[in-house]
């Protein structure tokens, strides 16, 4: 028998990740004792430790070169009084991170993450939704207008696809600055559309 008690709602797949943290792993650490403290399932989905209440995604822990984050799926929802979420990059709608550089940070931010943790929660079981961008309100660039207009099978391909498919391709394509950049990115795409396939399938 093991001398170590065991926590309630430990994942061996997370265990397994921690191990092998080569970078951010005291903060990990730390990071996951708050959210399984808010009573929430860990998992690993995206190859990142992930906190679930009913199966819904509440949080999940990341790192990155400069910093590791708590990701918040529906942070833009919440009321933010200390003013640390982040929205990471303009095209996201939903998720909003709260960024640390050492462990000294998140103890610091304890109570906080807690009472963040607790409204994100409480965001879910009201069954609060983002009210997401739709399609129509991207940009779509001309050229990909143009080659739509001329290729009728495309156009259909494109239109049976998911919004969020449709949405992840036509943020990939017009966020080339040049024509040729964006037209490069649109013909390697094509053979995927038509697949019925989005960006990252």
């Amino acid at each position: 028998m093991s001398a170590r008690p065991k926590t309630t709602g430990v994942n061996p797949k997370v265990d397994e990740f921690l191990n092998d943290a080569t970078k951010w792993r005291e903060e990990f650490e730390r990071l996951r004792k708050i959210a399984l403290g808010c009573r929430l399932t860990e998992d690993l989905k995206w190859g990142q430790p992930c906190y679930t209440l009913d199966g819904k995604n509440i949080v999940l822990m990341h790192g990155f070169k400069d910093y590791c984050a708590l990701l918040f799926f529906k942070g833009a929802l919440m009321k933010d009084p200390a003013g640390i979420l982040i929205k990471q990059t303009e095209n996201v709608q939903a998720a909003r991170q709260i960024r640390f550089t050492s462990v000294r940070e998140i103890v610091k931010l304890e109570p906080t993450l807690k009472a963040y943790i607790e409204e994100a929660m409480a965001v879910e079981k009201a069954g609060l939704e983002v009210d997401y961008k739709k399609t129509s309100e991207f940009e779509m660039p001309e050229e990909f207008q143009t080659k739509l207009k001329s290729d009728a099978s495309l156009k259909a391909a494109f239109k049976a696809l998911t919004p969020g498919r449709q949405r992840a391709y036509l943020l990939h394509f017009s966020s080339a600055k040049q024509s040729k950049t964006r037209e490069s990115r649109i013909a390697k795409c094509i053979p995927r559309i038509l697949e019925g396939k989005g960006l990252d399938d």
